[in-house]
């Protein structure tokens, strides 16, 4: 659509908008960077207990300090690698299921019990016995991040596609299309929104995998480096490796929503 096929009614309204948005993005700023100043001076007039705590200053010395002898990027690939390969693989399979129960109405009846159990165990619980079974080191590791995600994968995804407007699928039926047919133009395009939500949740639970495996087996990674900053008593290492985590953890998800905007411009 041409600017001149746009009423300025409309034109207002798309200004309104962005104004918005910017103003949104502004506040989120502001509340961020107030919130790390009150930090910063409540530990500079020991309001606080920096050995807690610690400082904005002591934690960004800190990472360059890590920085400079090469050992921060090195503990920072190690998780990164381990959750995009739990994330990865993780949605894979569940989508893969998610497909084969949506295929089989009989075998969807027979599991849907079985998911809900998985879904309410609390699987961080059961990340020592995953290690113990895969093998302490990577593997272990990133067994655990897919069995956190994958049960959420599944249910959402199967979901996602009973949700399809059964009349489409009866027309596709009756007009002789094939189940795969159906599954390709159908099933599927309709769930693709679903699937980038779901991209969005397996970010964070294979982080949570990544970390709680990290805790029990790793020398290397974020959750190492939190471990080891509570067994020496320095606190400031652990709110290093909270800090790390939730920036990588925030651009992860940014990339994911950039992808989203994107495609939602695509298919309009």
């Amino acid at each position: 659509m041409s600017k001149k096929t746009i009423s300025k009614e409309q034109e207002q309204f798309l200004l309104n908008v962005k104004k918005e948005k910017r103003n949104i993005l502004l506040t989120q700023i502001s509340v961020f960077l107030l919130g790390i100043l009150i930090w910063e001076v409540s530990a500079r007039l020991k309001l606080i207990d920096t050995f807690l705590t610690s400082s904005p200053s002591a934690i960004l010395n800190l990472i360059v300090e890590y920085t400079l002898r090469g050992r921060l990027f090195h503990h920072i690939t190690v998780s990164v690698l381990e959750t995009i390969s739990g994330f990865t693989i993780g949605t894979i399979l569940g989508v893969l299921i998610a497909i084969g129960l949506w295929w089989s109405d009989f075998w969807s009846k027979v599991i849907d019990p079985y998911l809900v159990v998985l879904n309410s165990l609390p699987k961080t619980a059961l990340a020592p016995i995953i290690i113990i079974w895969v093998g302490a080191g990577y593997s272990g590791i990133i067994v655990t991040a897919i069995s956190i995600s994958i049960v959420v994968t599944i249910m959402n995804m199967h979901s996602s596609f009973r949700s399809v407007d059964e009349d489409k699928v009866k027309l596709l039926d009756t007009f002789g299309a094939s189940k795969l047919q159906i599954l390709n133009k159908l099933i599927l395009p309709f769930s693709i929104p679903d699937l980038i939500s779901t991209f969005k949740i397996n970010i964070g639970l294979s982080w949570v995998g990544v970390i709680v495996g990290e805790f029990l087996v790793s020398k290397a990674g974020i959750g190492y480096l939190i471990v080891y900053g509570s067994q020496v008593f320095r606190l400031d290492i652990v709110m290093m490796g909270v800090v790390i985590l939730a920036i990588i953890s925030a651009l992860m998800y940014k990339v994911i929503s950039l992808a989203e905007i994107k495609f939602n411009k695509w298919i309009k």
